[in-house]
């Protein structure tokens, strides 16, 4: 015990007689503060450490806010990356829901409407007018064969079996689909901020409805506006999507819409 206390003694004897001697340096030798203690520099590591931690949290705050701009511009649909890709995404699209507005401009006044549409493959299609106001609660429903007419207000209903002109619905999305998936002249660029897909109906029964364009959102992939002009191109139809849900309607909200076109009797 005596030999321990005695060497424990040595030891802090020559720690304190190296502070000492370092004290009694001339300014230039002293290493920033530093400590020489049998020869060597003795570092503030305490100093360094705190130093080190800082940089840590700088390196991971600038990580995380670039981690968090890159999701903000690439919310939505991320692996659309090429315009093939969007062209893609758009032509496979099976069910959808939205909330547009629609101007239609004639020769002598624009009317604007808005309504609520819902589709989903293989042909079952639902659509609601909202605005304006002396048509509100008017009611479109088409399973594929069976048209359901509605005016939910005035509590008025009407069906027709078999019927196909649904098809030249020019107000839906899935319109649009299968007439750039036919059409000979056919395109898709970007333009700013978004992607546009433009189709042209050369065997249109409809002279006033020759070209059709879709603007998509490059950062989300979803329809922003889609425009139908005649042959002079001149604006027919401005649709602008307010709200859109694409692929979001399942199966069995699609069956649902056949089985309340069949059961509705007049």
């Amino acid at each position: 015990m005596n030999i321990n206390k005695k060497n424990k003694g040595c030891h802090l004897g020559r720690f304190f007689l190296a502070i000492k001697k370092n004290c009694q340096r001339e300014p230039s030798q002293m290493a920033n503060g530093n400590l020489f203690i049998g020869g060597k520099i003795m570092k503030k590591k305490p100093l360094i450490i705190l130093i080190f931690l800082i940089i840590i949290v700088i390196i991971f705050f600038i990580y995380f806010f670039n981690i968090s701009n890159y999701k903000i511009s690439n919310s939505g649909n991320n692996n659309l990356k090429s315009v093939s890709d969007f062209e893609d995404y758009i032509l496979n699209i099976s069910s959808y829901e939205s909330n547009i507005t629609v101007e239609v401009t004639s020769n002598k006044n624009t009317n604007k409407y808005i309504i609520n549409q819902k589709y989903s493959e293989p042909n079952i299609y639902k659509q609601e007018i909202l605005e304006p106001s002396n048509i509100k609660g008017v009611i479109t429903t088409y399973d594929g064969k069976t048209l359901k007419l509605e005016n939910t207000r005035l509590e008025l209903s009407k069906i027709y079996e078999n019927y196909e002109c649904i098809s030249d619905n020019y107000l839906c999305l899935h319109h649009f689909i299968e007439n750039y998936k036919n059409a000979k002249e056919k395109s898709i660029k970007e333009e700013s901020e978004n992607l546009k897909m433009e189709a042209k109906l050369e065997n249109s029964n409809n002279s006033y409805n020759i070209y059709q364009k879709l603007y998509i959102d490059k950062k989300t992939g979803k329809p922003v506006k889609m425009e139908i002009q005649d042959v002079n191109k001149n604006m027919l139809v401005y649709i602008l999507y307010n709200e859109i849900k694409i692929n979001s309607t399942s199966k069995e909200e699609a069956l649902a819409f056949e089985l309340n076109t069949k059961k509705y009797d007049i």
